[in-house]
């Protein structure tokens, strides 16, 4: 009996098979269910294994023709892997994850990208092992992509820290100095980070030496017991001792003291003043509950923190920024602070990276004013994407409403960005009104 040829499927039979998934309802079966999740998550890790390969021909296709148009080398590679972001609806940072794992799967790990394919490796599990061998030439990866993955059963129901020893072990016995160097590199690399958390909260991450660490966890817990035992804990819990000493510490002020550093907390004045419950926007971080915008205020003018109003004016119905009150002769500077209060992140779709760039959305070179409407705040991975061969970019007018343009890529996409929302009232109070006509009288 031949071998049945199994042919792949075209673009429309695999949308049309989309469309078929997502009438998938509950079975009523609890058996029949968890075969239905198994099958589902092999389909899972078979999509991750085409969007590899398909990620790799992008990127070859597009290097390819930059090279036959005889385009400099440093615009072969420019803007690649912002575009397949977009496509995958992520940011330029994933986007270029996604292009490394790929291009390290299909040309350095066939075992690996078999079991993807097979639905006995998800994503997840696979970029850890690629994760592992970054520092690892191509041959010594294979190597380990060989011992690992070309017999099926090797990482059968080992977890994921197991799998990472396992590709470490052997990452140090092909090659121990440039687990060695790339330890140094990682160490070269550390930084302090922040983002969001839910109930206004955020999360402070810093990436340091294991040792540092331990070391910095160790000795807030050390003081904080301290506290406790000699009753000195004004009682707070362990874990918020060691919060509030690691504020304390790192800005010199204590945690009662009210924030040192300008923070930027746009809220309307009917919300500031008039007790309304609209959110306002921390720069930086995102909505907060109006009653802790009000609370963060009144701390700081408590603790004689300095406190700056600024003027805002947003429309009404939309919520678009319009202007700004200036406090600055020097135009660009308020025309950047306006940007960055408008658009809060890095404007390019599904990008959230904090804003580097205060970019001609329609360059210069064509012609585009330096203006609040063909402005946009970028971050510079984004900002240089944007520069490449055949990307385009133009503002979108719309009248009274939300700040909006229009991104094309060099494969013919088109995506839109628009401007968030500011914090507004839902009605204009008198005296708003009055305010607004006055400013606009003098």
């Amino acid at each position: 009996m031949g071998e049945v040829e199994v042919v792949a499927p075209d673009l429309d039979e695999l949308r049309a098979f989309t469309t078929r998934l997502r009438c998938v309802e509950a079975c009523g079966d609890a058996g029949l269910g968890i075969e239905w999740i198994d099958a589902v998550e092999s389909l899972k890790s078979v999509g991750c294994a085409v969007q590899a390969v398909v990620t790799d021909d992008v990127a070859t296709c597009m290097r390819e023709d930059r090279k036959a148009r005889r385009l400099p080398r440093v615009e072969w590679d420019r803007g690649i892997a912002s575009q397949i972001a977009l496509a995958r609806r992520e940011s330029p940072n994933r986007g270029g994850r996604h292009l490394g794992f790929a291009q390290a799967v299909v040309h350095e790990m066939p075992h690996t990208l078999a079991l993807l394919r097979s639905g006995r490796l998800n994503e997840w599990r696979a970029t850890l092992l690629v994760r592992e061998t970054a520092c690892l030439s191509a041959a010594d990866r294979k190597i380990v992509d060989h011992r690992l993955c070309s017999d099926p059963d090797v990482l059968d129901g080992v977890g994921d820290r197991g799998l990472v020893a396992k590709a470490k072990a052997l990452a140090v016995e092909l090659d121990a100095a440039a687990v060695v160097a790339r330890y140094r590199k990682a160490v070269s690399e550390r930084r302090v980070t922040t983002r969001p958390a839910p109930d206004s909260m955020a999360y402070l991450s810093v990436l340091m030496p294991m040792e540092q660490a331990v070391c910095l966890q160790a000795t807030l817990g050390r003081d904080a017991d301290s506290l406790i035992a000699t009753g000195d804990s004004g009682g707070r819990t362990r874990n918020q001792l060691m919060a509030d000493l690691l504020f304390d510490r790192g800005t010199g002020a204590s945690v009662t003291d009210g924030v040192p550093v300008a923070v930027n907390l746009v809220i309307s004045d009917e919300a500031l003043l008039a007790g309304e419950n609209e959110a306002a926007d921390v720069a930086g971080f995102g909505p907060v509950p109006a009653g802790i915008a009000r609370q963060l205020v009144a701390n700081a003018l408590d603790g004689d923190t300095a406190v700056t109003l600024r003027n805002v004016y947003s429309c009404p119905l939309s919520g678009a920024l319009t202007a700004m009150e200036s406090q600055s002769r020097t135009f660009p500077k308020s025309l950047r602070k306006l940007i960055d209060l408008r658009d809060r992140t890095c404007r390019t779709p599904w990008c959230d990276a904090p804003i580097r760039h205060h970019d001609h959305i329609l360059s210069r070179r064509n012609k585009g004013a330096t203006t609040a409407q063909n402005g946009a705040g970028l971050c510079a991975a984004c900002n240089y994407a944007k520069e490449g061969d055949g990307w385009t970019a133009r503002p979108v007018r719309r009248h009274g409403r939300t700040h909006l343009f229009d991104l094309g890529t060099p494969t013919g996409h088109h995506y839109r960005s628009a401007a968030p929302r500011l914090p507004s009232a839902a009605r204009r109070s008198e005296i708003e009104a009055i305010l607004i006509a006055h400013l606009r009288a003098s």
